[in-house]
């Protein structure tokens, strides 16, 4: 019973840090000037993925590898096909492909990489920090671009301290309601015999998004589809250079093949669509979103058989 109990404790946990940070991070963005992609590519991208990163080292020092990689590659599938589909059913992000070129095709850079860093069976040092390393590079050119972009009027009358105040208390209601639920998810699956590498690629996975889904979601809600997107983008980027980099670095960990042959292969497809429609068409409709939808449903099935 108190599994269940913490377990509703940490979506509740979720879903309020998520409308609180949205909040937050959208009035600073405001009172500086920042475009709201901006925000999300960075502030609330990287802020929601922090779970991942805590997830990911702890399972890596307690020897379950297939969960610290699962997580990073199961999170980054449930960015698209789950988040971005309930996005696109609330609200259609849009996007112009000029304005997010780069941070797209970081993205889709990121994605490719996994193949080549887990071909060998094993992310040790070498591999995380290059990986790092590629996050350096990513965030020097973000902030370099925002330098030499056009600035904006800032308004005077956003107060900054209950900004940052929501910010930083939805970015500690995340991570306390993201410990919570994947403590009792991952007790439930284990007592249910699911494998490792499932539980890394579902409950972990998406227990860990639920960040950014709470983020996303309260960002369709209240009109700012860019934050939404960018949240999506950033999160996506930071789950593999970042999470994937710190934990080959801190605890080099082994690879199940399964991630090779069919869960990277998944999660370049679905990168490689999120890419396509924002180039194509500037937007996600709901169309599309129910789709995703679909698509994870029978990814999480067919994954469950392997």
């Amino acid at each position: 019973m108190l599994t269940y109990i913490m377990l509703a404790g940490g979506l509740i946990g979720l879903f309020l840090g998520g409308d609180w940070l949205v909040r937050g991070a959208s009035q600073i963005a405001l009172r500086f000037a920042v475009p709201p992609l901006v925000v999300g590519l960075t502030v609330v991208g990287f802020g929601t993925s922090t779970p991942e990163l805590l997830v990911s080292l702890q399972a890596a020092f307690n020897g379950a590898a297939g969960i610290a990689i699962g997580n990073v590659i199961g999170s980054n599938i449930a960015n698209i096909l789950l988040i971005l589909g309930v996005a696109a059913l609330i609200a259609p992000p849009f996007a112009r492909f000029q304005t997010m070129k780069r941070d797209l095709l970081w993205m889709l850079g990121a994605a490719l990489a996994i193949p080549v860093i887990i071909a060998s069976g094993y992310v040790g040092r070498l591999e995380g920090a290059t990986l790092l390393l590629g996050l350096i590079v990513y965030l020097g050119l973000s902030l370099r671009a925002l330098r030499t972009a056009p600035q904006e009027a800032t308004p005077t009358d956003i107060k900054l301290a209950p900004a940052f105040g929501f910010t930083l208390a939805g970015l500690a209601a995340v991570m306390i309601g993201a410990h919570y639920l994947v403590e009792s998810a991952t007790l439930i699956a284990r007592q249910l015999g699911v494998s490792e590498a499932m539980i890394g690629l579902s409950i972990v996975a998406i227990g860990t998004s639920l960040p950014e889904l709470a983020t996303t979601v309260a960002a369709a809600i209240k009109g700012q589809r860019e934050i939404a997107l960018g949240n999506v983008i950033g999160s996506n980027i930071f789950n593999i250079l970042a999470i994937l980099g710190i934990t080959g670095l801190v605890v080099p960990i082994p690879v199940d093949a399964r991630f090779l042959h069919f869960d990277a292969p998944v999660m370049i497809g679905a990168t490689l669509l999120t890419v396509g429609l924002i180039y194509a068409r500037g937007t996600v409709s709901r169309v599309v979103g129910a789709g995703m939808l679909a698509g994870y449903v029978g990814y999480i099935a067919i994954g469950a058989s392997l």
